[in-house]
């Protein structure tokens, strides 16, 4: 890290008119007779170098080297609500799992909530070797003051290396606050996530639309700390057995007081989400008109599968904009999507590419969807989704996705 210095007591106006001159920039600024460092610098010490002599000083700081060895295992956030546990906390229990056996480390799970005790068990027949509950009338619901003070606790006598949240509303709220209090990295909708045998966490995320797979890591802080979302990764087998601990902590109540009251709790209506479809029919720009739909919806009424779409279907308005699937929309992992006219950007099968069977029709032979696709047909699917229908109602069976 380094820092640009002025020395205030040597500026007077005509030294700051030389300084304001000299910065190519224009990130220098003279106010109420003081010199200021706008957002436009970019530290090229030419100020230094040819302005004023000892008015400005450029500060080269060394990092200061986290030891690692104080930190050790991978913890996961156990996102809930009022004790219902998402299920995005068992796929990052089973990625913690593989991370900790890499460099022989725990799995740590922090559940944060009330009345939340005995739901704790659960966690234990998914390997977890110690689950941390701060169980507070104060944390019934949830208030960021409150459970960011409470996490940030686990993180202070735990000290674990790694941390994986969900990227749930309450996970995308509540990682950011706890990486600030430590002045750590924060890697937003991860999808994949490796462990280096020095305990580095690689967080590799697509980057620039989808162009480029970025990998990250914090070699310099500690805790590392990841969001995933639902469906990227795998949830672990149940065990019939509990293994591992749970753990009761105790915390200043002080620490839980909170700015904001909670008045009332209106439950919403369970919607139909597809990230949990077990049959996906997705389409693309090659849907001509929204009229369409009605064949599109004939298909998927005989495959009990759900409707989604791309983002060009989502913004002309013709599909829900929680039925989008992408780097903008949903991560879905279905038994089987079948993709109608769509061309197969990066940004589209990020969100899909990790279904069991996906099936592609496009009349492009060289759309870049055949590359994610196990199965493909190349043609129209105006020509070749009626036709898919009619064989359906001919055969009078009834389609099980096993």
């Amino acid at each position: 890290m380094s820092k640009l210095i002025c020395h205030q007591e040597k500026v007077n106006e005509s030294v700051a008119k030389e300084l304001v001159k000299v910065c190519p920039f224009g990130a220098i600024e003279y106010n109420d007779g003081k010199i200021e460092v706008n957002a436009g610098c970019k530290m090229c010490k030419i100020c230094v170098k040819k302005g004023p002599t000892g008015v400005m000083e450029f500060l080269e700081t060394k990092e200061v080297q986290v030891d690692k060895s104080l930190w050790k295992g991978i913890g996961v956030y156990v996102d809930h609500v009022e004790g219902v546990i998402h299920p995005v906390t068992m796929e990052l229990i089973g990625k913690a799992r593989e991370l900790a056996a890499v460099v022989n480390f725990p799995v740590y799970c922090v559940f944060i909530g009330h009345n939340i005790k005995e739901k704790a068990k659960e966690l234990l027949h998914y390997g977890v070797d110690e689950v941390f509950v701060y169980d507070y009338e104060e944390l019934k619901d949830f208030r960021i003051e409150p459970y960011t003070a409470a996490f940030e606790d686990f993180v202070n006598k735990v000290k674990p290396s790694s941390l994986l949240v969900g990227a749930t509303t309450i996970g995308r709220s509540l990682a950011p606050r706890v990486a600030a209090r430590f002045r750590t990295g924060l890697t937003a909708d991860c999808t994949i996530l490796k462990m280096k045998e020095n305990t580095d966490l690689v967080q590799i995320r697509p980057a620039f639309g989808g162009n480029i797979m970025a990998q990250i890591i914090c070699p310099n802080t500690r805790p590392q700390m990841s969001t995933v979302r639902y469906k990227v990764m795998n949830a672990p087998e149940k065990n019939c057995d509990e293994k591992g601990k749970i753990t009761i902590c105790e915390i200043d109540r002080a620490k839980l007081r909170s700015n904001i009251e909670v008045l009332k709790v209106t439950k919403k209506e369970v919607e139909e989400n597809i990230s949990d479809a077990e049959v996906i029919i997705a389409v693309g720009r090659a849907l001509k008109s929204e009229k369409d739909l009605v064949m599109i919806q004939e298909l998927a009424d005989l495959l009990n599968a759900q409707v989604a779409g791309t983002r060009p279907t989502i913004e002309a308005g013709w599909i829900d904009a929680k039925k989008q699937i992408g780097l903008s929309g949903r991560t879905v992992k279905p038994k089987l999507i079948i993709a109608l006219g769509i061309s197969g950007a990066v940004q589209f099968t990020a969100g899909m590419n990790s279904s069991e069977r996906i099936f592609a029709i496009n009349k492009d032979p060289n759309a870049s969807i055949f590359n994610v696709a196990h199965y493909g047909i190349v043609g129209d699917i105006y020509e070749i989704v009626p036709q898919l229908i009619q064989n359906i109602k001919n055969s009078g069976a009834e389609y099980c996705i096993r």
